[in-house]
């Protein structure tokens, strides 16, 4: 076996051991008129640390869709509003009024079967499509390896050219299960698991700055830029799995 697949080999079991062990968590998304106190409350997590795992500086400010990790949550639950919207305080009588007003200024028409038919098509496809956005980039450089098979070797990351000590960030919230140089070329190796059974992998590391169970907040440092094992360019080895098959990060990333 070439040193390479064994490197592989390693890698694979040493993911499957940590992926076994890994505590779960999933995305909360935030309705209209939702706060961080509420869902807290919730989910029974503290607030001022679902501010630091996802980067809040200000609770006030939470966004309708806004994507919030909790961390070792099985499901989701209902989180009631406590927040009244615009929409809703419009007066009562003037909603009405306006409505039935509307109603008689455009006659109803009825919505033809076959326009349903092909919106509920469209919807369904683009649902099984990769969630782009999810992770941002780790960091800014030159894409030196893409993912896939280049030349003689298939790369299950991206590699990207950074000068030595450049800052690593958190790609997405999420909580660290492995940080660490134990595993053969990858040098200073950080994995971060992720809600929906992602995971994403930072190597080539010069040093490594989170430890073993801490939380992550999306955009966090995490490691500082390093040099391959085999003597290469400074650069970052990244990579995204989907439980435990490696995915093109490019397809979520914006």
């Amino acid at each position: 076996m070439s040193r390479t697949a064994l490197n592989s080999l390693i890698l694979i079991l040493c993911c499957a051991v940590l992926f076994a062990c890994a505590p779960t968590g999933i995305y909360h998304t935030v309705q209209p008129g939702q706060t961080l106190y509420r869902i807290a409350r919730t989910y029974k997590v503290e607030e001022s640390r679902l501010a630091s795992i996802n980067n809040i500086k200000d609770p006030k400010q939470l966004k309708a869709s806004q994507r919030i990790f909790i961390p070792g949550a099985t499901k989701k639950l209902a989180v009631p509003a406590t927040v009244t919207t615009s929409k809703s305080s419009t007066p009562r009588s003037t909603r009405k009024t306006t409505t039935t007003a509307k109603a008689q200024a455009k006659p109803a028409t009825v919505k033809s079967p076959t326009r349903k038919t092909t919106t509920a098509t469209k919807k369904s496809v683009t649902t099984t499509k990769p969630a782009k956005g999810i992770f941002v980039w780790p960091a800014k450089g030159k894409i030196l390896n893409k993912f896939g098979k280049q030349g003689q070797k298939v790369y299950k990351g991206i590699e990207i050219d950074l000068k030595k000590g450049s800052t690593v960030t958190a790609a997405a919230s999420g909580k660290v299960i492995y940080s660490g140089n134990a595993i053969p070329g990858y040098g200073n190796l950080v994995i971060l698991e992720h809600s929906d059974s992602f995971f994403s992998i930072y190597g080539y590391n010069h040093k490594n700055l989170v430890e073993m169970d801490d939380f992550v907040g999306q955009g966090e440092k995490i490691a500082l830029s390093g040099l391959p094992p085999n003597g290469q360019s400074a650069r970052l080895h990244f990579e995204i799995r989907k439980g435990k098959s490696a995915v093109n990060p490019i397809l979520y990333l914006p």
